[in-house]
């Protein structure tokens, strides 16, 4: 698969530019320059076949240094049996004159494979062939070495067509491996291929091989995931990047093997392990990157997987020797940098397995700043047990919590509540600890026990107020936004104001959430802005909330249900790209969860399938609970619109297995209630919804209600729905509630130009697919009332926004396109028997006589032009 896949996707752009050059007259070579292994022979061997198949002949030549040993040795078989070559003026003449053939009217195209290794001598020869016409050249040359002989002789001038081929970019790679795979990759998974390849095509594909051998690249029939770890390679690429170091000269090795252990370091500690000429080398050969870090001028390998190479070559004891000696350079200039503690520690630990526990604590504490919960897990492992404080089991058990690990979380965190020998660093260990419970372990009832029994300890009244917040945050994400609303809204508007910084962090977060739940959107909005910026500021004081990103995974819920969907996608993504890196699973996978929601809003079903399959993919690697629910429901939806049952009901019984969480009440009921729509049963699939919207509504969660009561308009029951519809958007901020409500009345009313009016105002916010379906709408309705212009002209704008949706079936769409002439009765009917109901069930299910429905039926039919639930179903099909 990946072999017959690889080679030229995404190179188009290059073929296209051979194409115009090969057909220009002045053109007699067209030479592709490229870096090792960014497919610049396979492109080259394309264009040659492409050459090779018209009217030229074709020779092939591959130059190498031990061709390049005998003069003329790479193109030997190219010159004519007999051709005396001992007078090079008149043996090229006759190798000219006799490739020309009996009529002078052979045409030759030659390739030659790394013209850059071509000996003098075969220069010479095709030099001169090149300018007798005899023959066009196509070749390839490698970049990032001195520039050669041939490549002088033959790749300049103006009758020469370059074509350079660059690594692929990060969107390239991702299009590459997804036509390789036959199926989305995961968005980290696709950073740490790309990341690890450089972008080189060959790395890249080296490394899927090597991944799928191992079995740590793998799909769940949704989407490709690359397991945590190092990444598998082949022999292959092991062999390739050797013979790409093995040149070096041993200075220069030890600035490699030095970064390789050690990681990046200054230009200074670089140039002591060899010279500051040996480092410029390194450099203006492409083994070293010299960055601007601000002030500090740092030097990195050029590729991450030449780290991996060295390290495998290097004995324990020089390993262990490289670390010692650049904690020495660290030392000597007095560690003065603030991660200079981290550095050592680290290089410490693993020269010695020791460390100061000072130093490892120090290190722990600036590892959890850059949130390396790893790193912190590590470090404070290696600490002595006589060494462990209150600080350092908060530290571990808050690392832990983000990392997955509730049940060690809750044993290092009640342990530190324990030791704790003031209230207030008693109360840090509960907040962390509910919210592990709660958060991680999704056991609800629990946190709310573990912050109630606090408060029944704590005296003071600032202590009391910490613990209502805390419960106040709970309870907005579990389902009771409003209660706990009337609290949080007290909550001070500057963190600088608070007692406490990471309570307000937690109550923050909360705060967002539950203005968005709750309608008030362009509250959320400015509360979840500002309270990100206080996070940033605020960060390397914090517990609990993992990243300043987590203050705005709820921002993406309130700029969605506010009508801004462009925005929630380009934050929901900012989040997944900022964190990609990083160890903060948990904001990652609501991220991608609620990524997965945008695109539903917006009626991309496929698009939403793939995140909610992201989501759910990180949540089980990462043992993340609470996000599971929603993802599985999430994709069952999206399924059941893109037509694979199978997937929407396998979804719904994975979804049951996760605990309810509480707030977005009432979406987990969307993928039962479409997959029944899909199955022609929209009666139940109203009822579905009906029940959905009254949790949504008991509990308070409007902006919820809203898309639910929306949803059961688009299936025939806007009329019953348009009344509460209209006082929610008087509760609910921004343009979406009212656009919902004009969906809804003009459904009602089946008035073409206010369906036309609402596909506007719909197609304005995103949400293409009700408007899709406001416009599709609309045209059955001018058509029924005898204007096919009208009908036309909104029939074509409903197929531009459903371009935007692929894939996707809806009854409304159905019933609107391939039904103009129908009743509403007729089209409920036509779909209940296009899904090969008897005429009894539907009368059953529509509290109807079975005469009245097979009248509707026969009508249907007549209106069709069909004669058999068969062909029925068809038309019903092929319109959605």
């Amino acid at each position: 698969m990946l072999e017959s896949l690889w080679p030229f996707v995404e190179r188009d752009p290059e073929l296209e530019t051979f194409e115009r050059a090969w057909r220009a007259p002045s053109c007699r070579a067209v030479v592709v320059f490229g870096q090792a292994g960014v497919g610049k022979s396979r492109l080259a061997k394309e264009i040659f076949a492409r050459a090779a198949s018209g009217e030229f002949k074709g020779i092939r030549v591959t130059a190498s240094a031990a061709a390049a040993a005998a003069p003329l040795g790479a193109i030997a078989h190219l010159i004519p049996a007999g051709v005396d070559l001992s007078d090079p003026v008149s043996g090229f003449s006759e190798t000219a004159t006799l490739l020309a053939g009996p009529r002078g009217d052979d045409r030759w195209a030659v390739l030659v494979d790394d013209l850059h290794l071509l000996d003098k001598a075969s220069t010479a020869l095709l030099r001169y062939l090149l300018d007798a016409g005899a023959i066009r050249l196509i070749a390839t040359v490698r970049t990032g070495g001195p520039v050669a002989d041939a490549v002088e002789a033959l790749a300049r001038g103006d009758a020469v067509c370059r074509i350079d081929v660059e690594p692929f970019d990060h969107s390239g790679a991702e299009r590459l491996l997804r036509a390789a795979l036959g199926a989305p990759l995961g968005h980290r998974t696709v950073h740490r291929l790309f990341e690890a390849s450089g972008g080189n095509a060959l790395y890249l594909r080296e490394l899927v091989h090597g991944a799928l051998k191992a079995g740590t690249l793998s799909s769940d029939g949704e989407i490709w995931t690359l397991a945590e770890g190092a990444l598998a390679t082949t022999p292959r690429l092991g062999e390739l990047i050797r013979a790409r170091l093995a040149a070096v000269e041993p200075a220069a090795r030890r600035v490699l093997e030095s970064l390789a252990v050690c990681g990046p370091v200054s230009l200074a500690d670089a140039a002591s392990a060899a010279s500051l000429d040996v480092v410029a080398g390194l450099d203006e050969v492409g083994l070293v990157d010299v960055r601007q870090d601000e002030r500090r001028t740092l030097v990195v390998l050029s590729h991450p997987l030449y780290g991996e190479a060295l390290r495998e070559g290097l004995s324990l004891v020089r390993h262990r020797a490289l670390l010692l000696q650049q904690i020495g350079r660290i030392s000597a200039h007095g560690s003065r940098r603030h991660d200079d503690a981290l550095r050592v520690a680290i290089y410490r630990l693993a020269a010695t397995g020791t460390a100061d526990p000072g130093l490892l604590i120090r290190a722990a504490a600036l590892a959890r700043h850059v949130h390396d919960y790893e790193q912190v897990v590590a470090l404070l492992h290696a600490l002595p047990e006589a060494d462990r404080t209150y600080e350092s089991f908060l530290l571990q058990g808050d690392s832990f919590v983000q990392l997955g690990r509730w049940q060690l979380a809750d044993e290092a965190l009640a342990e530190a509540q324990s030791r704790a020998v003031s209230e207030e660093d008693r109360l840090a260990a509960v907040m962390v600890r509910t919210w592990n419970l709660f958060w991680v372990a999704a056991r609800t009832q629990e946190a709310f026990q573990v912050n109630d029994a606090a408060r029944r300890q704590v005296t003071g009244r600032a202590g009391r107020r910490r613990l209502a917040l805390n419960e106040a945050a709970l309870m907005t994400v579990s389902g009771r936004p409003a209660q706990a609303l009337v609290l949080l809204d007290g909550l001070e508007a500057d963190i600088q104001e608070s007692h406490d910084i990471n309570s307000w962090l937690m109550a923050a977060m909360s705060r967002t959430a539950g203005l968005a739940y709750v309608g008030r959107s362009r509250e959320a909005i400015e509360w979840g802005r500002s309270s990100y910026s206080a996070h940033v500021k605020m960060d390397d004081r914090t517990l609990g909330p993992a990243h300043p990103a987590s203050q705005l995974v709820p921002l993406i819920f309130a700029l969605a249900d506010a009508g801004d969907l462009a925005g929630a996608a380009n934050v929901a993504e900012g989040i997944l790209t900022d964190l990609v890196d990083t160890n903060s699973a948990q904001t990652r996978c609501w991220a991608a969860a609620y990524r997965g929601r945008v695109a539903w809003l917006a009626g991309d079903a496929a698009t939403a399938r793939r995140w909610y399959a992201e989501a759910i993919a990180q949540c089980q690697i990462h043992h993340q609970i609470r996000p599971l629910f929603q993802a599985w429901g999430g994709l069952a939806a999206a399924a059941a619109l893109l037509g694979d049952f199978d997937t929407a009901e396998a979804a719904l019984v994975q979804m049951r297995t996760y605990p309810v969480m509480g707030h977005q009440a009432g979406e987990e009921r969307l993928g039962e209630a479409w997959l029944k729509a899909a199955h022609g049963h929209l009666p139940q699939a109203r009822d579905a919804l009906a029940t959905a919207a009254a949790d949504a509504r008991d509990t308070g969660q409007f902006t919820t209600e809203m898309l639910l009561l929306t949803d059961i308009a688009r299936l025939g029951g806007a009329k019953e729905v348009t009344g509460r519809l209209t006082e929610l958007s008087r509760r609910c901020d921004g343009v979406f509630a009212p656009a919902r409500v004009h969906l809804s009345a003009a459904l009602a009313a089946d008035d073409p130009s206010q369906l036309m009016a609402a596909a506007d105002e719909l197609a304005a916010i995103g949400a293409y697919l009700l408007a899709t379906e406001a416009a599709m709408s609309a045209a059955a309705a001018w058509q029924r009332a005898s204007h096919p212009r009208r009908a036309t002209a909104a029939t074509q704008l409903a197929r531009t926004f459903a371009a935007k949706c692929p894939g996707v079936h809806t009854p409304l769409l159905a019933s609107a396109e391939a039904t103009h002439a129908l009743t509403e009765r007729e089209r409920e009917i036509a779909l209940l028997a296009a899904a090969n109901l008897r005429s009894k069930e539907i009368a059953e299910a529509l509290h109807l006589s079975v005469r009245t429905v097979d009248n509707h039926l026969q009508h249907a039919y007549a209106k069709l032009g069909v004669s058999t639930r068969r062909e029925l179903a068809i038309i019903l099909h092929k319109s959605g």
